[in-house]
Formats: C-alpha cells, structure tokens, sequence
C-alpha cells in the first residue's frame, strides 16, 4: 500500500470538491466536517460488517452485484479517506507515512473475536484526538483502524489500494456530474 500516494488523492480529491463547490469555510468548522464525516463512515463499516448484530445467522449487507466482503472493502476505502484527509487537516500526516513501515507489524497481529470493544476504543481515540487536539490519539485510533482492514476484516494491502483508488477516482466523476 503505497500511503504517500493515497494520502495525495485524498488531498487533491478534498481540494477540488472545496474549489468546485465553493466552500470557503473556516478551519475549525472544516475540522469538526470532516471529523462527523469519519464517523458517519465508521458507523456504516461496522453496519454494512454486522458483526455486532449477534442475533442473525448471515451477517454483512451487501450492494446490489458485490459480495459483502467487496461492499464492505468499498466502505473501509470510504473511511480511510476521511482518516487520511483529517491526518491533512491537523497536519498530522507524519502519522500516516509513518505508518507505511508498521503494516507488516499491523498485519501480523491476531483477530479479535468481537469487535466492540476495539470499535469503541476507536472511537474514543477519534474523538479524543479532536476534543484534546492529541495527535497520539490520532495515531491509535490509525492504527486500530489499519489492524481492522489487514486483520481482523483481512484485506490484502493490495486490495485496499485499489479499491481506495477506484473509489478515489469515481467520487472524482461524481464532482463531475454535480453529485
């Protein structure tokens, strides 16, 4: 997974949705955006996963012609992109490229049975980093996500930069097309 690479998308996508909309919004109110938009994601990855809906047999929603594990990988690309633009925001970015030589550690850690509990210390470590400014909380709650990608849903690094960039490029034509 090529990062530095993604992280330029991610930016250059955030740029031309701002210049072609015309936002022209503080920081602050840009921040707190972006932070409710990586939220929202993170919500529709554990809800499209449905690993906590413990009373049904089949889990993971899925699109109309895609697998649930390629519905799913289509949400973890949307979220990803919210972390790599909130990393460019705060400036936070050495986080991210950092990163790049933990994801053989990343992927080599064990699957947690449930998820819950890393979901919310997810969470937490999101919103920490917003309301404190903490970039050490960013990096964790980075990092939790990354191991629920690599491990815990098992994509390859492969699978989600090219998801992450099919993703990237059609949320480019949908500006296109006044989406």
């Amino acid at each position: 997974m090529d990062l530095k690479q993604m992280l330029m998308a991610s930016v250059n996508l955030n740029r031309s949705i701002e210049q072609q909309k015309g936002l022209s919004w503080n920081p602050e109110r840009r921040l707190a955006n972006a932070y409710v938009a990586l939220d929202v994601e993170l919500a529709e990855v554990a809800n499209t996963s449905e690993w906590f809906k413990v009373w049904k047999t089949h889990r993971g929603k899925h699109d109309e012609g895609k697998t649930p594990e390629e519905t799913l990988l289509v949400e973890y690309c949307d979220a990803f992109d919210f972390f790599l633009l909130l990393a460019s925001l705060k400036k936070w970015t050495a986080v991210i490229l950092d990163s790049q030589d933990q994801l053989t550690a990343i992927a080599a850690k064990k699957p947690e049975q449930f998820l819950d509990k890393q979901y919310l210390i997810l969470k937490q470590m999101l919103f920490k980093s917003y309301f404190n400014h903490d970039q050490s909380s960013f990096a964790h709650a980075w990092h939790l996500f990354l191991k629920l990608g690599l491990v815990d849903f098992q994509f390859s690094p492969e699978q989600i930069q090219a998801a992450f960039q099919q993703k990237n490029q059609l949320n480019f034509e949908r500006q296109q097309n006044n989406y």
